[in-house]
């Protein structure tokens, strides 16, 4: 049975309400999926670029084609998202008490659609959003110049304000887990209250008839080409929902593993354990014909000749001009002007005096 897999066996006395274990478990497990899938596409990507490079660049938007047709297949089939039907459970309207569908019959349209939309879209844009922030802060943080107009004012603004909506946003789960453990609410999940529905353990009814609906499915023989056809894509998205259940009951440790080995707050532990050695110092290149001489005198900038005005510093080399000649040689060259090594305007470092 592609769906149930060997993972399912029948509702315990205790209720149909799922623990708040089993509710978080089947939240945590795609997102330990992604990861892993981006640390594969990352090392196709790099072994080819030519041939996998297109898969790395749109890794987000083919994720997410893929997750659509995942979690339709399952919402259609088993009226819940993959990885609740990897752990026992299903979607239920709200409202349904004792009369629950069986699994088989599916989500109405509304709640179906809401419940997609909540499972693959707010994933994408939170991550989208995410990853925007890390792009602002990298420019805000070796930008050197102050706001001059009111996009940057607005996105500084933006990043100042990114950390307590994101906490609110998090705090939101956590109220709401909170309220789930003392039994004070139906959901676990605020997207599950968006969506209009609630998760209950599958039954033994409910097993029954999925098995008998995969029978019915497979038994079936059509004659028409389109009939065919079809029959063809759902046997192979079938195939690839069940190679995804059961291996993942083989290798969750194992995703998980990845997620914990590429999360960046285990960056500097990974790098400190697998680093090379720090290399030499550069070799002192020889000053080329136009590069500068260097000054008598410590105050005085070596490209213009002139007692420094709003001293600067290439972090590159270290060397001190004059803010304005600093900007303009590298602006033009992207070098040092007195020792030629490479450097970039992010390299230019304001320098204050005691006095100022």
């Amino acid at each position: 049975m592609a769906e149930v897999g060997a993972h399912l066996t029948a509702a315990p006395a205790g209720g149909d309400r799922p623990s708040v274990f089993e509710a978080v478990a089947q939240d945590s497990l795609m997102a330990a999926v992604k990861p892993a899938l981006q640390h594969l596409v990352k090392v196709l990507a790099e072994s080819n670029p030519a041939r996998y490079g297109f898969l790395w660049h749109w890794f987000d938007e083919i994720y997410v084609l893929l997750d659509v047709l995942l979690q339709q297949h399952y919402l259609a089939r088993c009226s819940a998202s993959f990885s609740e039907n990897f752990y026992s459970l299903k979607r239920i309207p709200m409202g349904d008490g004792r009369q629950q569908p069986l699994a088989t019959a599916g989500l109405p349209k509304r709640q179906h659609w809401k419940s997609l939309l909540l499972l693959v879209l707010v994933p994408y844009l939170k991550g989208k959003l995410e990853k925007l922030v890390s792009t602002l802060r990298e420019e805000d943080e070796y930008s050197i110049h102050p706001p001059s107009s009111s996009w940057k004012r607005f996105y500084r603004a933006f990043l100042a304000a990114y950390p307590y909506v994101n906490m609110t946003w998090e705090g939101w789960f956590l109220i709401q887990q909170l309220c789930y453990i003392l039994g004070k609410a139906e959901h676990h999940s605020p997207m599950l209250k968006l969506a209009g529905v609630r998760l209950v353990r599958l039954t033994a009814e409910d097993i029954q008839a999925l098995e008998r609906k995969w029978a019915e499915t497979t038994s079936n023989q059509t004659h028409s080409f389109t009939s065919r056809v079809q029959s063809a894509l759902r046997k192979a998205l079938g195939g690839i929902a069940f190679s995804l259940s059961t291996g993942l009951s083989v290798s969750v440790f194992f995703l998980q593993f990845l997620d914990w080995w590429y999360s960046s707050e285990n960056q500097e532990t990974i790098k400190s354990l697998t680093a090379l050695p720090t290399p030499p110092p550069p070799v002192h290149l020889e000053q080329e014909p136009s590069s500068a001489l260097l000054p008598s005198l410590k105050s005085v900038c070596p490209l213009c000749r002139k007692v420094r005005v709003n001293a600067t510093a290439l972090a590159t080399s270290g060397f001190v001009f004059c803010y304005r000649c600093a900007y303009g040689y590298v602006k033009a060259h992207q070098r040092c002007p007195v020792t030629g090594y490479a450097t970039e305007l992010q390299h230019l470092v304001k320098l204050y005096s005691p006095e100022s």
